[in-house]
């Protein structure tokens, strides 16, 4: 035996729509009745006479057939009305009666002993349905990037929830161009021709100083390592110009002789 599950509300607006369309039917038959009962005979002859006689009767049996129709439909439109109202009044009856039996499991056990769980809201999990007897309710839609909510969980006898629909993802954030970070401005100084450098060997040898670092930048240049541990460089073409540093990662020039190193060893004093 199949379950029969009837809303009132739903019920009480049906009969209020046949009520509008019987109020319809009526007007209709109401302006139709004076133009075709009372058919004037096209002429004077008695063909004509009866011809209109013969419509005339038929517009009145439309209209005492059309009479019963709207009685009829008056009574259905009460009864439907009638039966919505009773079946509010017995699910009133009903919930009362279970309110008395499920209070004290829903107080223990924070879930009914009969009865269906209700449906969740937007993202939330159903409720659970009676321990004994009872379906679970459906979990919510999830909202924008959300996941939808859980099913109910059923009783001992009954079916659990659907779970609810996840929601549309989030929309990706924007990717910054690599070249558009802070100090992007900034280039690396311009390479020396080599031929322009001076003699190593002329230059004076020494400790290196502490070099300032550049406008903008927070890194600090490492000390200078001694002056004979480098190999000795050799002659090299122009040089092309530098790719742009980044200003913030990049550390300052140690001195002139960054584009020539100097020899790997201090020149040796031949006896004269």
């Amino acid at each position: 035996m199949s379950f029969v599950v009837a809303a009132p509300e739903v019920v009480v607006a049906a009969a209020s729509d046949l009520a509008g369309i019987g109020s319809a039917i009526g007007a209709a038959n109401a302006a139709a009745a004076v133009p075709t009962m009372g058919v004037l005979a096209a002429g004077a002859d008695e063909v004509s006479a009866a011809v209109a006689d013969l419509f005339g009767a038929h517009a009145q049996a439309y209209q005492a057939l059309s009479a019963q129709a709207a009685l009829f439909h008056e009574q259905f439109v009460h009864a439907m009305t009638a039966g919505a109202g009773a079946y509010a009044g017995a699910e009133a009856a009903d919930a009362a009666a279970l309110d008395v039996l499920n209070g004290p499991f829903q107080a223990l056990f924070g879930r009914p002993l009969i009865g269906d769980g209700a449906n969740g809201a937007p993202g939330q999990p159903g409720g659970p349905g009676g321990l004994l007897y009872g379906n679970g309710g459906n979990g919510g839609n999830g909202g924008i990037g959300q996941p939808g909510g859980a099913g109910g969980d059923a009783g001992l006898i009954g079916n659990g929830g659907n779970g609810g629909i996840g929601g549309p993802g989030r929309p990706a954030l924007p990717v910054v161009p690599a070249g558009s970070a802070d100090c992007s401005s900034a280039t690396a100084a311009t390479a020396v021709p080599a031929d322009s450098v001076p003699d190593p060997s002329a230059l004076p040898v020494g400790s290196a100083g502490p070099v300032e670092p550049p406008s903008g930048c927070s890194a600090m240049a490492g000390p200078a390592g001694p002056a004979g541990s480098a190999r000795p460089a050799s002659r090299a073409g122009p040089a092309a110009p530098a790719a742009p540093a980044d200003c913030c990662t990049a550390t300052a020039a140690t001195a002139a002789m960054s584009h020539r190193e100097p020899p790997t060893a201090e020149r040796a004093v031949t006896p004269g």
